[in-house]
């Protein structure tokens, strides 16, 4: 099957029947891209986060191999609990700038199957197909998509196809690692229905909960609510949700310039009062930031550093440049002007830097150290 040339081309969404989106998430995406730099980690527990100081980190986990998984580890979880449950497990301090590098890469492999296309993290992304003649074709074409990824990057991803964005995100996740699932609309009842509601993007613990005691438990009840009752719990995303619970999902597959960022945050080992330590934290995080705004040849405008104390207070402060920029010495100053007022003398716990309002910076387009010296 030949690759699909008519990238981001803005085509009409038709009928909610003749439409076809793949959403490709990575398998387990920076242990995996460790893996395949060190393969000698195959096959074996690996915790990609802070160090864990013998289960006395403070730090949390980014991810983890489905080996540590299977140990009770996941993603955010303090490391320090990661630790206990996996005292065996390879814990591996992240490379931001060796993910991004990869990611770059896997992305522009999707892009040259996609009729649309929308990166929405570093390992994941929705295909619009729906010039493609059905379902099969799809299939066909997911198949060569983790083929074409497997042999240049040496990587596996999951993927489902469906009807809508929501439902082959739904879809991507059902068998994970490596999986396969097509969801097309005359099988969503069947195939969606049973699931537990929580699945629907947006619905987390507590409106899982919420829904729980009003005799909601999967999707297909979600479906199927009185909306009146659904209001009373849900509020004004009632009829969003049932929707989406319904595969009635129509919103577009579209590249969002400016909604990306990058950010680095690091939880110390002790609490600090020192400001030229947390200062030079933030000089190398920008250090690490900037050469990610490289690799994804991308430049920032706003710059945010986020402060917590010792008793868990959390302050941030931002300020958007004039022009996006990467420039070093320029988002070092920034963050430094940022972070000074909040450092006096109070013990720091966790200190972080992010750089948002990303896009591309034109050839023609001063640079903003040009303007800021």
């Amino acid at each position: 099957m030949q690759k699909n040339q008519a990238e981001n081309q803005e085509l009409p969404p038709g009928p909610l029947k003749h439409r076809i989106i793949l959403h490709v998430d990575m398998d387990s995406f920076y242990a995996s891209v460790e893996v395949r730099e060190h393969p000698d980690l195959a096959g074996k527990p690996l915790v990609i986060g802070a160090d864990p100081r013998d289960g006395r980190g403070r730090g949390v986990v980014c991810t983890c191999s489905y080996e540590a998984r299977s140990y009770g580890v996941h993603s955010a979880m303090p490391v320090s609990i990661a630790y206990h449950l996996c005292p065996h497990a390879i814990f591996l301090s992240p490379r931001f700038p060796v993910y991004a590098s990869a990611s770059k890469r896997v992305m522009a492999i999707l892009r040259e199957y996609a009729d649309r296309f929308q990166q929405v993290s570093i390992d994941e992304a929705y295909l619009d197909l729906s010039s493609l003649p059905d379902y099969p074709h799809a299939a066909a074409t997911a198949r060569q998509i983790k083929d074409d990824i497997l042999s240049r990057e040496h990587l596996t991803c999951s993927i489902g196809i469906g009807p809508g964005k929501t439902i082959a995100k739904i879809g991507s996740d059902l068998r994970k690692p490596g999986g396969l699932v097509v969801i097309p609309p005359e099988k969503i009842e069947e195939m969606v229905y049973p699931l537990p509601a929580g699945r629907i993007p947006g619905i987390g613990k507590k409106t899982g909960e919420a829904l729980q005691q009003k005799g909601i438990f999967t999707i297909g009840d979600l479906a199927k609510a009185d909306i009146q009752q659904l209001m009373e719990i849900l509020g004004k995303w009632a009829v969003p949700l049932q929707d989406l619970a319904r595969g009635n999902d129509d919103s577009q597959v579209r590249e969002h310039s400016g909604s990306k960022s990058v950010s680095r945050e690091i939880t110390f080992d002790q609490d600090y009062d020192n400001p030229e330590l947390i200062l030079d934290t933030l000089r190398g995080m920008s250090r690490d930031l900037c050469k990610d705004l490289e690799e994804l040849d991308l430049s920032a405008r706003t710059i945010t550093v986020k402060i917590r104390f010792f008793d868990f207070t959390t302050v941030s402060r931002a300020r958007s440049l004039p022009c996006r920029s990467r420039d070093l010495p320029v988002i070092q100053r920034t963050a430094r002007e940022l972070a000074l007022p909040l450092l006096s003398g109070k013990k720091v716990r966790l200190a972080g830097l992010r750089l948002s309002s990303l896009d591309s910076l034109d050839s023609d387009q001063k640079s903003i150290g040009d303007f800021i010296r």
